[in-house]
């Protein structure tokens, strides 16, 4: 499914942090978000799919495309978020999934994005929050690839599928309990 929300051009950022069912379930909760679309991106396969993804040999990371009203959200307030609800210093994991497409990426649309990224990523480095370094990869988003439409939503339509309940939830009430103000009621 593409993105048809009526935000301004360039209100919105792609980021990939593990399984796009966990960022996409996270993001759909924030208050300015206006519309989040699982997919594929950061590969070289001109049709990706979620099989040949999982393979490992596209390139490509699963993320979320986050279509956002920055005059309610910043996308500073965006990525202080995915910092939270995932591990920047794992290459290829996060948690017990493994591979390339469970990378730690950001993909901006511009050199502004591209700026504040890479700025953010040198200060939260520079706070020891962690004890690795960042393997964070910030690289310019050339192609967003919608997933199929049985990811779309994946957390609502299945909060009791034992992934859900095991590690979505979990990563849902760190999100809310770290930077609660930037969620809906």
């Amino acid at each position: 499914m593409t993105s048809s929300t009526s935000s301004r051009e360039g209100d919105h950022v792609v980021l990939g942090g593990g399984c796009f069912w966990c960022l996409e379930a996270v993001f759909q909760d924030v208050d300015g978000v206006l519309e989040v679309t699982s997919g594929y991106a950061g590969g070289h396969d001109p049709d990706p799919d979620y099989r040949k993804v999982c393979g490992g040999g596209t390139g490509h990371a699963e993320v979320v495309r986050i279509d956002f009203d920055a005059a309610r959200v910043s996308l500073s307030e965006l990525l202080h978020l995915f910092f939270v609800i995932h591990d920047p210093t794992t290459p290829n994991r996060q948690g017990a999934d493994v591979g390339p497409q469970y990378r730690s990426i950001i993909l901006p649309r511009d050199d502004e994005q591209e700026h504040l990224a890479r700025e953010l990523v040198r200060e939260l480095e520079g706070a020891g929050l962690w004890n690795r370094p960042f393997v964070t990869e910030i690289a310019r988003l050339e192609r967003f690839h919608p997933a199929e439409p049985e990811h779309e939503n994946y957390y609502r339509r299945n909060p009791g599928q034992a992934y859900c309940q095991v590690v979505i939830a979990p990563k849902l009430a760190k999100a809310r309990s770290r930077m609660g103000q930037l969620f809906r009621e």
